[in-house]
């Protein structure tokens, strides 16, 4: 399985990088990680072109995970159940996207096969990067029986 994560921008903030690289490393010793970063808009109509750019990155045949504010909030167990479901699926590749600061276009939304939330609680995108990839990883290690999730 294949873990892709597509987002808006560089992970400026050194310490939710070197948060969110560790968590991407840990998350590597289950699943295939690769992170793409696009280029953010200074548009008007920002959200219309950072969308194309997303979608030029999602392979066609890739399941889509929206990270959007309106998503479904999932428990971390809940996540593990949502993985297992991935794998019992058979789904080879998951795109996980997290837009711009204006939120990603209608085209994204269409694309996405689910629309995640991580919290009712407003994070700034890096932040969101960092829950995002540990949350996934404490899921692997609640699949696993591993210590770490208690």
């Amino acid at each position: 399985m294949r873990f892709r994560f597509v987002w808006v921008g560089k992970t400026r903030d050194q310490h939710y990088k070197a948060l969110q690289e560790d968590y991407l490393q840990r998350l590597s010793h289950f699943v295939n990680v690769e992170v793409i970063e696009v280029k953010d808009s200074k548009d008007a109509d920002r959200r219309i072109a950072e969308g194309k750019r997303i979608l030029e990155k999602v392979d066609q045949t890739s399941f889509v995970c929206l990270l959007d504010v309106e998503g479904k909030q999932k428990s971390s167990h809940g996540i593990a159940e949502m993985i297992e479901g991935w794998q019992r699926d058979g789904i080879r590749e998951i795109s996980f996207i997290i837009g711009g600061s204006d939120g990603v276009s209608s085209a994204v939304a269409e694309r996405a096969n689910a629309v995640l939330s991580l919290s009712f609680l407003t994070f700034t995108h890096e932040m969101a990067r960092v829950v995002l990839a540990e949350q996934l990883y404490r899921g692997f290690t609640i699949i696993k029986g591993f210590p770490y999730q208690k």
